[in-house]
């Protein structure tokens, strides 16, 4: 017997609908940073960088892939982005990597006191034995880097100047990392632990008289409006640091080979974007902080040799002592000439 026009309509309706990649929805990745919002060409380059990143994986996987992006920590607190990004609680997140060194102890090598001092040195380590190795911890730790990203740091003040170790004497200064602290704390300063998103409120308050980190979060806290002094890293920094852009790799390995591909590419054609806009905020740095009234001083080669004999009997010997995976990587990372 024929089936009428609408009992065929009928079935048609009732039957389930058949799967096709053309009409299959996205997967949905989250990105969360600390960093202030902007866009993909103004603001904190973290920032940009992140929504540049995901703009280009979207297109180069034709919208399989798409992304939500959190600035200022929206999504969750900054110290907690880490062990997030591990458990697969978090896709993507642009991060400080010195952070995670409570759960982690050979990250603090990427906020070693002393240990870089120039860009090229940094960037040296991606394709070094020390790039390696360190990538080969954080992969045993459930986290993948997509981009390397390094940023040299300055000081900012409520009162003295600080170029010399002996400048810190009695104030309470935030470093960024143990090892930071531990050079910090033997120079004289009382250490104060905040993530750079909180040092604004921190000095406003007086729990912080000077805090060091990068010139981008210098900048992009605004802490010119709350110093009277800075330190500008543009002619060298005991402080440089490692700030990637970090994937969960259980997210990573579930995605299909094809986004991998376009997820690693993406991520590693940002590291010269990336490196262009660390060095323009190092040299932004002393305009932004003058004008706003700071006065601006910069590290002379003599206040870094003292530096970093501090750092080496402390930061440097604390960390060697700590595991033979961490002693192996600062052994690495001096091999890496300046």
């Amino acid at each position: 017997m024929p089936m009428s026009r609408r009992a065929a309509l009928g079935g048609l309706l009732a039957a389930p609908a058949l799967a096709s990649p053309a009409f299959a929805a996205p997967r949905t990745l989250k990105i969360s940073h600390q960093f202030p919002a902007g866009t993909t060409t103004t603001g904190d380059f973290r920032d940009r960088m992140v929504r540049i990143f995901a703009e280009e994986v979207t297109r180069r996987t034709h919208g399989e892939l798409a992304f939500e992006i959190y600035p200022g920590s929206s999504l969750m607190k900054t110290l907690a982005q880490f062990d997030a990004i591990r458990k697969g609680a978090l896709d993507i997140t642009a991060y400080p990597l010195a952070y995670a060194g409570g759960q982690v102890p050979e990250v603090n090598v990427g906020l070693m006191p002393c240990l870089v001092s120039n860009y090229a040195q940094g960037s040296a380590w991606k394709n070094a034995e020390v790039g390696h190795r360190l990538a080969e911890v954080l992969e045993s730790k459930g986290v993948k880097i997509l981009t390397w990203v390094w940023q040299s740091g300055g000081v900012a003040s409520r009162s003295t100047p600080i170029v010399r170790p002996a400048d810190t004497q009695g104030m309470k200064f935030r470093g960024g990392s143990r090892e930071m602290d531990l050079m910090l704390k033997e120079a004289g300063a009382i250490i104060s632990s905040v993530p750079s998103n909180e040092i604004y409120a921190a000095m406003q308050t007086g729990t912080l008289d000077a805090a060091v980190t990068s010139s981008t979060s210098l900048i992009s806290f605004r802490l010119e409006e709350i110093s009277k002094n800075a330190t500008s890293g543009i002619d060298g920094s005991f402080w440089f640091m490692f700030e990637p852009l970090l994937m969960s790799k259980i997210v990573y390995d579930s995605l299909p080979a094809d986004q991998q591909k376009a997820i690693s590419e993406v991520g590693a054609s940002l590291e010269p974007f990336a490196l262009d806009a660390a060095r323009k905020d190092d040299q932004d740095f002393a305009g932004i902080f003058s004008k706003a009234g700071a006065k601006v001083a910069t590290f002379s080669p003599a206040a870094l040799d003292e530096w970093k004999a501090i750092a080496q009997r402390t930061a440097w010997k604390d960390f060697a002592a700590r595991s033979a995976s961490c002693a192996e990587l600062l052994k690495l990372a001096e091999q890496i000439s300046a």
